[in-house]
């Protein structure tokens, strides 16, 4: 399939990136701002979170919480999201309500700071505090996701830290420290702006420059401090947590060439071989034959910098055992390594991949945003069209490769969650 792009910058750098497609009456406002938790200075981790909920709270002509309700009202749905290397806000609202949308984006984006007040970031960091509290500390296996990055790279690499941030840090920000973080990272010349769906090129072009053309560049953004590993981690590194958990649950990760690279297809056609959905070597062998597993998955983090994640996430049967659990996932990893892919699992994985890709175009939100990471992440939205095709140049060969470069015990780390004995304490 062929996706319609055409992007536009403006003079103040805002890139703009459009792609019609008239099959439903609406249309998708997806923004995305080149800042992550990355981006976050030490001794202040969690301000890229912090700041997506920061930025609901309304702007100079945008009351607190207004934003959620005018989209609500007019009948379309709203949400932003916070990951290591971006943060986006996105709309999805019926054709005629484009232009409000819009101008909601861009007042946040240009008048923002002349609405922060102390009792904003109070509550939002009550907030964020209470979301740390719910979806990490107080979760069975919630710490996953900040304890991979910090067992996977080195404590000096920006995706070594929490994305959500310590208790600490939330409680350390100022007023200041968020004005600081909106006028380096918020401006139009570190943004992309993709519309999706229903609309007319011209008249939507002539509304973004309307409403963002007169926000001005940024200064000078702190650079980030140098990205690239080794291809490998060198040794086997391991961490054992004990959880208020039931199961056994081990995440095996891998380092992997970053997103958008030539290998990174291979990596990610060798995750699906493993273990996207029920038809893949993993969950066939730990799950059906071996019963040594409840369920299984892997993916790729698709970081964009340095170096990317690929992980097997595997959750034991009662009964199981921590070391057995390990053992089956390397020895079905293993197998792969020394016998190779084998052409029809790789042309299932493809086949997931691209009927996956397809139906997400489906979607104006959904395409809005893969428009727009292409965009940020590499300069260039057209590379959505170009994806079904690299991943078709695939071949068992390439995954048999891949697995025998990046599978072995120099590139192994594991994580492994396991039931709190009795009196024992958090790890």
């Amino acid at each position: 399939m062929q996706i319609p792009v055409a992007t536009h910058r403006l003079p103040n750098g805002l890139t703009v990136v459009l792609s019609e497609d008239h099959s439903a009456p609406i249309v998708a406002v997806n923004l995305w701002y080149h800042v992550g938790s990355a981006n976050e200075r030490e001794g202040r981790t969690g301000f890229a979170h912090l700041f997506e909920h920061m930025l609901f709270q309304g702007s100079a002509h945008v009351g607190s919480n207004e934003h959620f309700e005018l989209i609500q009202r007019a009948g379309g749905t709203l949400n932003g999201s916070t990951w290591l290397e971006r943060t986006n806000y996105f709309e999805t609202v019926p054709s005629n309500q484009l232009a409000m949308a819009l101008w909601l984006e861009a007042d946040r984006m240009g008048a923002l700071l002349p609405a922060m007040t102390q009792e904003k970031l109070d509550t939002q960091r009550d907030v964020v505090k209470n979301e740390r509290r719910w979806s990490v500390d107080n979760q069975p296996y919630g710490t996953w996701w900040e304890r991979l990055p910090a067992l996977t790279f080195p404590p000096e690499h920006p995706f070594h830290h929490s994305l959500i941030g310590s208790m600490d840090h939330l409680s350390a920000a100022s007023l200041e420290d968020i004005a600081e973080f909106f006028r380096a990272y918020y401006t139009p010349d570190n943004a992309v702006l993709t519309i999706a769906g229903d609309f007319d090129e011209p008249a939507a072009l002539a509304l973004v420059r309307e409403y963002f053309g007169a926000i001005p560049r940024g200064a000078a953004r702190p650079p980030l401090p140098p990205m690239d590993l080794p291809e490998r981690f060198g040794t086997w590194h391991r961490a054992t947590v004990e959880d208020d958990v039931m199961l056994p649950r081990l995440f095996l990760a891998f380092r992997a060439p970053v997103f958008g690279s030539a290998l990174h297809y291979a990596g990610s056609v060798a995750a699906a071989v493993l273990g996207m959905r029920k038809g893949s070597r993993l969950y066939q062998q730990l799950v059906r034959e071996a019963e040594v597993a409840s369920d299984v998955t892997a993916f790729t983090y698709d970081l964009s910098k340095g170096a990317d994640l690929l992980v097997v996430d595997a959750t034991a049967r009662p009964g199981v055992t921590p070391e057995a659990l390990e053992a089956a996932v390397v020895a079905e990893i293993d197998r792969l390594c020394h016998e190779g892919a084998h052409e029809d699992e790789v042309a299932r994985a493809l086949a997931l991949i691209e009927t996956d890709f397809i139906s997400t175009m489906q979607s104006a939100g959904d395409r809005a945003d893969k428009l727009s990471m292409f965009a940020t992440y590499f300069g260039d939205a057209q590379l959505v069209n170009t994806q079904l095709d690299r991943y078709r140049e695939v071949t068992a060969d390439a995954v048999t490769e891949f697995a025998r470069a990046r599978f072995g015990a120099d590139n192994r780390a594991s994580l492994m969650f396991i039931p709190r004995r009795s009196g024992a304490e958090g790890a």
